[in-house]
């Protein structure tokens, strides 16, 4: 008899490469949110459960904001450089936001690097979106969509187990540290993607310029 289900399936490199900058990243705040609040009240000089509080409201409210405008400016804009762009300097962002949070030692300086974070992720998730949803592979989608989800998952799972125990052996501030470094890390990973969404031609002095083309239909070995 004939099993109904194939478990057998192969993405393309665009997709690979973008989930694993996903995991990358949420690897590294993976070890970063479990052991926030507890940073907060004990490293952070007068900070209380209602700091912990007013620092969830500046990130989530900050980045809930900025998302849509981006979002329909990314739209907007024709090719996919913007995106790749905006999704660099969230990356950026985002590690230069986990380096910061080691120095932090008052209230205030909590919650500009607050700020930071909320920026960064409200630049990462309509640019990320965005390009993983023109690149998904064709009669695919559900798949590739949920192998991102997949990839979140155990990363957000090893990585909250893994942070209490660093926070043990050495303290919050290499929790941080390998935060900012996975941030990096899934930046240095999208700087594989553009030769493959964004075809190399040469410029009137012989410069190597970025063009932009249709995403593919077919998946890319």
């Amino acid at each position: 008899m004939k099993m109904p289900f194939n478990f057998s399936f192969k993405v393309g490199r665009f997709v690979r490469l973008f989930v694993l900058a996903d995991l990358a990243l949420l690897a590294g705040w993976g070890l970063i949110n479990p052991i926030f609040a507890l940073f907060i009240i004990d490293e952070i000089q007068g900070a209380t459960v209602v700091t912990v509080g007013l620092a969830a409201a500046v990130y989530w409210i900050i980045k809930g904001a900025i998302q849509i405008p981006i979002a329909n400016f990314l739209d907007k804009t024709p090719g996919e450089k913007d995106d790749f762009l905006v999704l660099v300097l969230g990356l950026v962002l985002a590690a230069l936001s986990a380096f910061s949070f080691a120095l932090v030692s008052e209230i205030w300086q909590l919650y500009a690097v607050q700020v930071i974070h909320a920026i960064a992720f409200g630049m990462y998730v309509p640019s990320w979106s965005g390009m993983f949803s023109r690149h998904l592979d064709k009669k695919h989608e559900a798949l590739d969509w949920s192998l991102d989800s997949t990839a979140m998952s155990f990363a957000a799972g090893i990585t909250g187990l893994l942070s209490g125990v660093i926070v043990k052996l050495f303290g919050f501030v290499m929790v941080f540290v390998l935060g900012g470094f996975f941030s990096l890390l899934s930046a240095i990973i999208i700087f594989f993607v553009p030769h493959i969404i964004f075809p190399h031609r040469k410029g009137r002095r012989g410069k190597v310029v970025i063009r932009d083309h249709k995403p593919i239909t077919h998946v890319q070995d």
